[in-house]
């Protein structure tokens, strides 16, 4: 039995450190939400919390990478002292959630080359968000490809070097034509 689709697939990225500790957490809301005990779960923090650390006693040192878990669906990678979960439907396709939730864990990797680690994402905090934003937006997975996300986080524009030079040169231009003028009036007017 098969719900009606939606691009709205998943519900929350999470990475917790190896305590179980919230280091990040986005939860998502489709805007045509129904108000079911689910989705009430994530409607306060204490229950986000409450789940969180649930969630990290059922899956700390396990071999799996994806379980079901209150009637979820929940794909997760444990590195050395952080877990990046990303919580879905159970009705959800498997094989989207995966890409998707490779697609973060790859761009992490690629931006962030000494390592994923705690310390390394909170020094990175920024890119870590951006890179998760790039990937999913309000629940709904917009990039699977690692290397175009980390592209786009972390290069900066290649534009606007060139726009200031550019300016510089028009105004350095204007000036010159400007200051020749008024010379020519001033030697004309004596």
């Amino acid at each position: 039995m098969m719900s009606s689709l939606s691009l709205y697939t998943v519900q929350a990225v999470l990475i917790l450190d190896q305590q179980g500790e919230r280091i990040y957490a986005k939860y998502y809301q489709p805007p045509h939400r129904t108000d079911d005990g689910h989705q009430l779960l994530f409607n306060s923090v204490k229950k986000q919390k409450e789940f969180e650390k649930q969630l990290y006693r059922k899956t700390h040192k396990q071999d799996s990478e994806i379980l079901i878990f209150e009637d979820r669906l929940v794909l997760y990678k444990e590195y050395i002292d952080i877990t990046i979960y990303l919580v879905a439907s159970l009705e959800e396709n498997e094989i989207v959630l995966q890409q998707g939730f490779s697609a973060i864990r790859g761009a992490l990797d690629l931006i962030l080359n000494s390592g994923l680690d705690k310390k390394n994402i909170q020094e990175n905090y920024d890119m870590v968000l951006l890179a998760i934003d790039e990937t999913i937006d309000n629940g709904v997975i917009l990039e699977t490809d690692s290397n175009t996300i980390a592209s786009r986080v972390s290069k900066p524009p290649t534009n606007e070097p060139q726009m200031a030079l550019d300016l510089d040169k028009g105004f350095l231009g204007a000036w010159g034509f400007a200051k020749s003028k008024f010379q020519e009036r001033l030697q004309q007017g004596l």
